[in-house]
């Protein structure tokens, strides 16, 4: 146990003396990836610490207008907000240290990105789900303290999960749990009070909800994320390694967590989880994963063959441009200003080298490779014809392959263009100082760089600069393409905690049911005087108004839950026939419930809470949501002025909850669009 605490593995799963099971690794494991977590989470509280004091700066200003109160507002403002930008630029600096995640053995490959865990503040279910078990479920809330306590130890180990698939069978686990969570404690029409505390990945910035969706997105992204350290993690000197790392990186991105999530939760509360931020995410992932399945390719070696290398320059050129793409769409406003720069730049460092190798494939085999009798001349024209988007000028593919001089001169300028990538991928790394700082990847980029100019230097002559011959772009092309794998949640098996209260069809927080009613009845003449049907749990059918059942309180329809005090909400209809006739001439106790109403379904959309953040990207949303139902709208006439004064007064109150009424006001209906008629779906967040 001493030695998997000093190495940082997960501890296997204990019973404590109150027999409940932790989970998870150590939190003070002393490894790389634990001190950057803690880093994080402390950055995070002084980030919230000192949004919290621009806030009430921001406050005092508006309120005074005194002009010595104002000076010292405004000088306490810059100081705040100058803090706040290094520590900023400090959690940049944690999220681009990449090196943290690799492999620890010796490897000679270029780093992958990973992205870090979603911080948490602890939450008590406690009080808010006995309170709901009492009222809604009419049982005794001390039966399920060892539920809830179960539940809370999940969610605390979910905060340091294992870097391995134990820790995404956890994270798994727990956001099912949070399903059967939702269906039974969390009805449509009011809020549960339990506030839910999630940090943005990039920014720190904290989004404060009591809303339930924002824990299911913050958990999935957290899955995602796990996944990418894991890949991050793989050996890639090995082929298994490299499958590894491949399936990790396809798991996180397209369909598969990442995408997931960007296409379920539409109204995402935080930066890192909005439309935009998951969509450069997953392009980056899957880059990433394409990158590991060129590696793979190339690890048994290359063959100084022309068919070999043509294929590799195809290969590799699609590597090259899967990053430029991704480089690209990081520098896309909004994204720009909050994904880490270091992050952009490997990607453009990667687009080059990438870029940079496919030319040397094919000026290796121009001057390497010679047109002989013997070769099939039709079969590498075609494959020749394939690699480029055009020919320079009165020149054809055959003409190339058969004109030593014209291979020659082509061979050149794609070893020039190569030369050309390399330096400005060195360049790029040289004016980063996280990157600069990663020897692998200077060695990386040296070496390449160091190839193709001894290959130059073996044609070089001195007339070389009288060559206007222009090498064309490589054309990408993979015979690996990165296949869409979608996430198998229901792979993981997952008791629900609180199955004790029922079968969750029948009781969920949409389903009312009465207080249960203790009958006690007798069988006349053998009879039970009902039938039983349906089930779990099974209900009254056919009650004969007469017999000794109904006279005691006994209704057509009601649901048995106990059978001479002992549980029957999960019996069948012959497991509790069986229980009654058992018990023969007997006084027979049993107690039932009725239903009542089903809740209605009433949408009710709430605005993000976020310290420090004025308008939040759940806002913006929600403001465009009402824009496009008012401009759907006929024109209403103007209210008089006081009710205009009431009107606004009211919107004023409060930013937590859009819309709502004020009384003795009525508000025309509206109707709302289909995306939000149904209420408990997971394609909203509100």
């Amino acid at each position: 146990k001493t030695q998997a605490i000093l190495n940082g593995l997960p501890l296997p799963l204990q019973k404590y003396p109150d027999n409940r099971k932790r989970y998870g690794c150590n939190p003070f494991a002393e490894t790389g990836r634990s001190k950057l977590q803690n880093q994080r989470a402390a950055l995070n509280q002084q980030i919230l610490k000192n949004v919290r004091m621009r806030t009430g700066v921001e406050n005092l200003l508006r309120a005074t207008t005194n002009n010595k109160v104002r000076e010292q507002a405004l000088l306490e403002l810059s100081f705040v907000n100058s803090h706040l930008q290094i520590l900023k630029e400090e959690l940049e600096g944690l999220n681009i240290s990449v090196e943290v995640y690799q492999n620890t053995q010796e490897t000679f490959s270029i780093p992958l990105i990973a992205l870090g865990l979603k911080e948490t503040k602890e939450v008590d279910f406690a009080i808010p789900l006995k309170d709901f078990i009492l009222e809604h479920y009419s049982e005794d809330s001390s039966d399920y303290e060892d539920e809830i306590a179960d539940l809370m130890d999940l969610r605390e180990a979910c905060r340091t999960p294992s870097r391995d698939e134990s820790g995404i069978e956890m994270l798994m686990s727990y956001f099912i749990q949070l399903s059967f969570l939702e269906n039974r404690f969390f009805p449509p029409t009011r809020q549960m009070g339990i506030l839910f505390t999630w940090y943005d990945c990039f920014t720190g910035v904290p989004v404060c909800q009591k809303n339930f969706f924002l824990e299911k997105a913050s958990i999935l992204f957290n899955i995602g994320a796990l996944y990418t350290q894991i890949g991050t993690r793989c050996n890639r000197e090995t082929r298994l390694g490299l499958e590894n790392a491949v399936d990790a990186f396809q798991r996180a991105a397209d369909s598969g967590i990442l995408n997931y999530l960007k296409e379920t939760f539409t109204h995402t509360p935080s930066y890192d989880m909005s439309p935009a931020m998951l969509s450069v995410l997953v392009k980056m992932m899957l880059a990433q994963a394409q990158e590991c399945v060129f590696e793979k390719i190339i690890l048994p070696g290359i063959r100084n063959e022309f068919f070999t290398l043509v294929k590799m320059a195809q290969e590799v050129a699609k590597v090259g441009e899967v990053y430029m793409l991704v480089n690209t769409a990081m520098n896309q406003t909004p994204v720009k200003e909050k994904i880490p720069y270091t992050w952009s730049n490997l990607a453009k460092i990667k687009s080059d080298h990438y870029k940079a190798l496919a030319h040397y494939f094919v000026a290796t085999l121009l001057s390497d490779h010679q047109l002989n009798p013997s070769d099939d001349e039709d079969k590498q024209e075609k494959a020749w014809s394939q690699l480029h988007d055009y020919m320079p000028e009165g020149l054809t593919s055959l003409t190339i392959l058969r004109d030593k001089v014209q291979r020659k001169q082509l061979g050149k300028a794609h070893l020039r263009k190569a030369i050309v990538y390399h330096e400005e991928a060195l360049r790029v790394c040289g004016l980063c100082k996280k990157l600069r700082d990663i020897d692998i990847l200077q060695e990386i980029l040296s070496v390449a760089h160091k190839r193709s100019l001894s290959k130059y230097a073996q044609h070089e002559e001195e007339d070389d600069f009288l060559s206007l011959t222009e090498a064309s772009t490589v054309v990408p092309k993979t015979e690996h393409k990165v296949d869409m794998i979608v996430p198998q949640f229901s792979a993981v098996k997952v008791k629900d905690f609180f199955e004790k209260l029922g079968p969750l069809p029948v009781f969920s927080a949409k389903q009312r049911w009465t207080v249960p009613r203790t009958i006690n009845f007798h069988c006349q003449e053998g009879e039970l005087g009902f039938a039983l049907k349906g089930g779990p749990p099974v209900q009254v059918h056919g009650l004969d108004p007469d017999c000794s059942a109904a006279i005691n309180g006994l209704k057509e329809g009601d649901c048995i839950v106990s059978v001479d005090g002992l549980d029957s909400k999960w019996l069948g209809v012959n497991e509790v026939f069986k229980k009654l006739k058992n018990m023969g001439e007997h006084d027979i106790v049993i107690k039932v419930i009725s239903c009542q109403d089903t809740m209605a379904s009433v949408h009710h959309k709430s605005a993000t809470y976020s310290v420090g953040m004025q308008k939040t990207y759940s806002m913006i949303c929600l403001t465009m949501e009402e824009d496009k139902i008012t401009k759907t709208k006929k024109a209403t006439p103007k209210l008089p002025f006081l009710s205009w004064g009431a009107k606004n007064r009211e919107k004023a109150a409060s930013t937590l909850c859009l819309p709502s009424a004020v009384a003795g006001i009525s508000q025309p209906k509206k109707k709302f669009s289909s995306r939000l008629t149904v209420l408990n779906t997971e394609n909203e967040l509100y």
